[in-house]
């Protein structure tokens, strides 16, 4: 249960049972009853039973707030996170899920941070020299401190990369390690995270979602602030290339990836291009990123796909999300990529037992964190020892573990008797793919359940950076709370929640940002646009204005078909409009028939579940593009699309009237609206603005012409003209520039040819035009271009026409150069077709 669902029934008046109640009263209330389990260390208890840490100095200030004012916050944290669209996808399932965090944070004292961070960047630079050594010279195994099958048999270990020297002279820029307390109450390390680590940018969505909730006690408090680590992150890999002004990508597998949300948190907050495998090329031993301008030098990747993945030529040849040759980049120092591919055979649980005398040999010192005592069953007399004592350990794979029901299952804990055969037959087949580990249950932090604090097993993702300065720990971490003492909080899934943790300081803490030390040089750029971005843009702006189009229609099919509540009879005026309506309906694919009763046609048209033209169908499609553009929409689009969605979803067990519906339109058209002012005032006019613009209008235009096509012909009626002024949203235009009735010339001058009309398909051409002219051109001969030749003979057409002479014909010529000159956008900027202009074949290499 979320912690407001605790309040959610609660009564609407406060209950003097404990709205009378002080601080101590109440902190006593929350605690009473808490029982860590025996033997497992607690964040919240000690030894002794009383509180610890940091904890006490959190809940007493946490307790000055009455029930009702921490629901109110709790409440406020959960409604920001759906605002925000902030979700995951589980490893397997294409959904996405709302981000499950936890009401709580994770609370920490300095002192004991500051141990913690010792030991994280002792281990960060031992992985560093350990996995220079696998790729380089290979002494620890030639000197026995490591055996070779425990490097070469994991599947990690990528061949191809051996004698590789990273460009910039960095394996893991970020390091992370999973971290939970022994039963000593010290910590101690259960993963090593190397590969490409996950869930910084859920750590920096935490943060900003609690400090939000709680702003008092996070300034009460002196929580530590998070900036200067990702400014510092950013310096690294900046201070690794060879250029002054990088351009640095954040590599993708794209919106179903699992993590894809914080990805683009992350690229947004750093300034980072977020990019998919086909967007980069590699061109004379550099790395390029396609971009509507032409090819753009990359300097530095980062990396958030597995790594053989990576390169389909050296590495998985099936592979689509990665880059041909990249790893020919790597050989010849032309980008930086962090994590170096061949960095996740550092994550194999094979390796904990050498570490400690790994570390001895490399630095000298002691291993600061260790983990549970680990035996690799490589090696005889630890596959010995763990057959004899089977029952009382937990195998677990020595590569990454596998996912679902099987590593659960061997997660589980010791050997069942149901398993135990299959396990030995596993362990004597293939003895070194398996390590054994001592059982050791993960350690407790205070969860919020019912009005109470309960004890709840946690795992915590702490973050290094490798920076100019040396190894810089986030002040914070990914923490992983399960809602149930008895699950496993390794990985998200269903019944798992996140924290965020606060590090309290004694003093007040520095609230540094993203600001620079030194002003930078000035520049007026709008920065380089993906090809596969822009495409996203275009469509993302057809989409949604193909909602309003299909509401549109069903507004006036509303107000047209049932007047006063009664359907119009056959021979009267409205009738043949109607049917003109149902029929543009149908065909748009919005409804199934055109004969459905008015109401089921409008339900239909609007919230169809099935038919791919419907209002809702459209706004799906949008959403599910934006998806893809998370670091370039305003965060409020994300509240104004599910708010859109949410008006247009529909119960089948409800059946509205033809008033109530008129109703849900009117509310999607004003959703629409605020999405087109978002767009419009709340986006850079930048390349990406351009083209969800372009999109909306070339698609306006289209639609435009297809009403006037259908309501605005030599033979309409007065009826066809007002739904034609209804449709381009024109009545109140009309009015104030004619005291007379409707006219035909009148309606199709405003509605197609008018330049001061807003919604007129003229203003649309005018600014497509203006949109190509302030977008690259391919070549420097100052000749136009294909599209912007047809842009401009459209527009010259609609400029000098007559609306005596717009007929049927004039207009489905109009249609169809706007869909031409939509091809021919898409074929200019965006890499899809046989016909398209490959963007390698543009100009720019700068």
């Amino acid at each position: 249960m979320s912690a407001s669902a605790a309040f959610a029934d609660g009564p609407a008046r406060p209950d003097p049972a404990w709205a009378a109640e002080d601080a101590p009263s109440r902190l006593h209330r929350w605690t009473e009853g808490y029982a860590p389990r025996p033997g497992l260390a607690d964040e919240l208890v000690g030894a002794d039973g009383r509180l610890r840490g940091a904890w006490p100095r959190f809940l007493e200030r946490l307790a000055r707030l009455d029930d009702r004012e921490v629901a109110a916050r709790f409440l406020s944290a959960e409604r920001h996170i759906r605002d925000a669209g902030i979700s995951y996808r589980v490893y397997g399932d294409g959904r996405e899920h709302p981000w499950p965090l936890g009401s709580l944070p994770l609370v920490i004292d300095s002192d004991d941070w500051a141990e913690l961070s010792a030991g994280i960047v002792q281990r960060a630079a031992l992985m560093e020299r350990i996995v220079a050594d696998i790729y380089g010279a290979g002494r620890l195994v030639a000197e026995g401190f490591l055996p070779a099958g425990v490097v070469a048999g994991h599947p990690e270990f990528l061949r191809p990369v051996h004698g590789i020297a990273p460009p910039g002279g960095r394996w893991l820029p970020i390091y992370a390690a999973d971290v939970g307390r022994g039963p000593d109450g010290r910590w101690q390390v259960l993963a090593d995270r190397t590969q490409a680590p996950s869930g910084l940018g859920y750590a920096l969505e935490n943060r900003m979602v609690l400090a939000r909730a709680f702003p008092d006690l996070f300034s009460d408090l002196h929580v530590e602030r998070l900036p200067a680590f990702f400014q510092a992150f950013r310096a690294g890999l900046a201070a690794a290339c060879s250029r002054s002004d990088p351009r640095i990508c954040l590599l993708t597998s794209g919106p179903y990836s699992s993590t894809y949300v914080e990805q683009a948190a992350l690229a947004r907050y750093l300034g980072f291009l977020l990019v998919e495998g086909d967007d980069l090329v590699v061109r004379d031993g550099l790395l390029h990123v396609r971009t509507i301008a032409g090819l753009k030098r990359t300097d530095a990747v980062w990396r958030r796909i597995d790594a053989d993945y990576l390169d389909p030529m050296e590495l998985r040849a099936d592979s689509r999300l990665g880059v041909p040759g990249i790893l020919q980049v790597l050989r010849r120092g032309g980008a930086v990529v962090g994590n170096m591919p061949g960095s996740g055979v550092l994550e194999s649980s094979a390796l904990g037992p050498y570490l400690p005398a790994i570390a001895r040999r490399l630095t000298g010192e002691e291993l600061r964190l260790t983990g549970p005592r680990t035996w690799w069953c490589g090696e005889p007399d630890n596959l010995a020892h763990v057959l004899d004592n089977l029952d009382h350990l937990t195998l677990r794979p020595a590569a990454t573990p596998v996912r679902g029901p099987e590593r659960d299952a061997m997660l589980a804990g010791p050997a069942l008797d149901a398993a135990r055969a299959r396990a030995v037959e596993a362990l004597r087949e293939r003895p070194f793919d398996w390590v054994a580990q001592e059982t050791a249950p993960l350690s407790t932090m205070p969860a919020w359940q019912d009005g109470r604090l309960v004890a709840r097993p946690f795992v915590m993702r702490v973050f290094a950076a490798a920076t100019p300065e040396g190894w810089r720990v986030l002040p914070s971490a990914f923490c992983r709370v399960a809602e149930h003492a008895g699950d496993d909080p390794s990985e998200m899934r269903a019944g798992i929640r996140s924290a965020d943790v606060w590090v309290l300081s004694d003093t007040p803490v520095d609230t540094p940002t993203l600001v620079h030390a030194s002003a930078p040089r000035i520049r007026r750029i709008a920065g380089h646009l993906p090809s596969r971005a822009a495409d996203n843009m275009f469509w993302f702006g057809r989409y949604l204005e193909r909602a309003e189009a299909v509401t549109r229609l069903v507004q006036a099919h509303l107000g047209v078909f049932c007047e006063a509540g009664a359907a119009v009879a056959p021979g009267e005026e409205g009738a043949s409009t109607a049917r003109r309506i149902r029929a543009l309906l149908k065909d748009w694919g919005c409804v199934s028939a055109a004969d459905l009763p008015p109401a089921a046609m409008a339900q239909e048209a609007l919230s169809g579940k099935t038919a791919y033209g419907s209002g809702l169908a459209h706004v799906l499609e949008a959403r599910r593009i934006a998806a893809s553009l998370r670091e370039r929409l305003p965060t409020e689009s994300w509240r104004a699309l599910a708010e859109l969605r949410d008006t247009l979803i529909y119960s089948e067990a409800w059946a509205p009237t033809e008033a109530q519906l008129f109703g849900k339109a009117e509310r999607a058209l004003g959703h629409l609206a605020a999405l087109a002012g978002l767009s419009h005032e709340n986006m850079g006019h930048a390349p990406g603005w351009r083209f969800a613009d372009m999109g909306r209008r070339i698609e306006r235009a289209i639609n435009t012409c297809r009403f006037a096509i259908d309501f605005c012909g030599t033979a309409a009626s007065g009826e066809d003209l007002g739904v034609m002024l209804s449709l381009a949203d024109s009545q109140i235009a009309y009015g104030a520039r004619y005291l007379v009735g409707v006219s035909r010339d009148a309606v199709c001058d405003m509605a197609v040819l008018d330049p001061y009309n807003p919604r007129s398909v003229a203003y649309q051409v005018q600014a497509i035009v203006a949109h190509l002219d302030a977008l690259p051109a391919l070549a420097a001969d100052g000749l136009p271009e294909p599209h912007r030749r047809q842009a401009l003979a459209l527009a010259a057409m609609l400029q000098t026409a007559e609306a005596a002479g717009i007929d049927g014909e004039a207009l489905e010529r109009c249609e169809l150069e706007l869909e031409g000159l939509a091809d021919r956008i898409a074929c200019r900027y965006f890499p899809n077709g046989p016909d398209a202009l490959r963007p390698e074949k543009l100009t720019g290499l700068a």
